[in-house]
């Protein structure tokens, strides 16, 4: 614990800018289907630790083999994910941008013009962005740029034009774009009983921080899908309901951009657990990093006694060893499996005294055995009086 004790606002700063980045990978995890990825990860590492722990050698053998490609099985199963990080990364803003991507008065245009599809059975699919950008997820489209209006979106999605199948491209009071074709979703649990745009419309959500709106023309109701979920709104006011609450989180008021406790009970228990992560790595790199020396009193035993010999003392019983190494490689060092082995065979031979060395001692390989004091060992034994007759006999 003096590690805490001697820590330094460089070292605060650090702990909560790796606390930031954990917690976001912590929120991102939960929000994708990559937590039973990560899931399944951390019971891996449990698994090896409980195997060194028990000493099952091969199983030990097998999980360092895995955790040395570890980064590069990390790269391939997220890589869409690490692209998506990168590119918020880039697109990432020191201000706040305060401005929504659709203006009130266009709600309520969205709103009433999706009531209208409802009755008319149209269907229809409607993006609405977020802070992310989507242009690398859409393909084809025509740029339009045109202001949102109720016949306007009613003659694109019209059954007769040529566009009424793909997705019209929200931003700020325009169209930007229509007939745009968005990634298909593969989660069939949730697209069970839907067609295509709603497929599309949870495609995009599980890649981007869109919000996508489908109407199916088959059953008449209104599907939202927003961080890779999907589900049906009840009626348009509900929808209505939705995109406010989308533009408020995504872009709150300059007002509600303030600091407030209420920061802090949201989402309160990833946000402990990200600290102790950031806390525990720091403490594992940080001080651990530093390279100490520690004394330990190892007992000395004897194998390969000759049968017919009895091993009557050991002096001394314990010898001190001293270790360097980084501090981190002492958290989990087992002292109670440190043994001093002293191959007994040569003691027929009329042998007593032996020299200890490091190849009398097993230790872990990152550290590295500076003195042995004392560093001879003296044996006692005497020979059994029942085998001497025997070979007498």
């Amino acid at each position: 614990m003096g590690a805490f004790r001697a820590i330094s606002i460089s070292d605060i700063i650090d702990v909560a800018f790796v606390a930031v980045l954990l917690y976001t990978a912590i929120v991102w995890a939960r929000r994708t289907r990559a937590a039973l990825v990560v899931r399944g990860i951390f019971i891996l590492a449990a698994v090896y630790m409980v195997a060194r722990e028990f000493d099952l050698q091969l199983t030990a053998w097998i999980f360092q083999g895995f955790f040395a490609i570890f980064l590069i099985i990390i790269v391939v199963i997220f890589q869409e994910e690490l692209r998506q990080l990168f590119e918020r990364i880039a697109t990432w803003r020191f201000s706040p941008n305060f401005a929504p991507p659709v203006r009130s008065e266009a709600v309520d245009v969205l709103v009433r013009t999706v009531a209208d599809f409802v009755k008319e059975r149209t269907g229809a699919l409607i993006v609405i962005r977020g802070k992310n950008p989507i242009e690398r997820h859409i393909t084809g489209g025509i740029e339009l740029n045109g202001r949102i209006s109720e016949p306007l979106l009613k003659s694109i999605f019209d059954r007769h034009s040529p566009g009424h199948d793909g997705a019209v491209i929200v931003d700020g009071n325009q169209i930007a774009r229509f007939a745009a074709h968005l990634p298909l979703s593969k989660n069939f649990q949730q697209l069970s009983n839907v067609g295509t745009r709603h497929s599309a419309a949870l495609g995009l959500a599980e890649l981007t921080d869109a919000l996508c709106i489908a109407v199916s023309e088959e059953r008449g109701k209104i599907s939202v899908a927003r961080d890779g979920k999907l589900w049906v709104v009840g009626s348009p006011q509900e929808l209505g309901a939705v995109i406010q609450a989308f533009l408020e989180e995504k872009y709150p008021p300059p007002t509600r951009a303030k600091f407030s406790f209420q920061l802090l009970k949201q989402n309160w228990l990833a946000k402990v657990a990200a600290l102790c992560l950031a806390l525990g790595f720091w403490y594992l790199f940080v001080p651990g990093s530093k390279t100490v020396e520690v004394r330990y009193k190892i007992p000395v035993r004897v194998a390969n006694l000759p049968p017919d010999f009895e091993l009557q003392r050991i002096e001394p019983p314990e010898v001190n060893a001293t270790f360097v190494g980084p501090r981190r490689s002492f958290y989990l060092f087992e002292r109670r499996k440190l043994r001093v082995t002293i191959d007994g065979a040569l003691a027929e031979l009329g042998r007593r005294t032996f020299v200890v060395s490091a190849q009398n001692i097993e230790y872990p390989k990152e550290l590295t055995l500076q003195e042995i004091s004392p560093n001879t060992v003296k044996i006692s034994v005497r020979k059994l009086a029942g085998n001497q007759e025997s070979k007498k006999g």
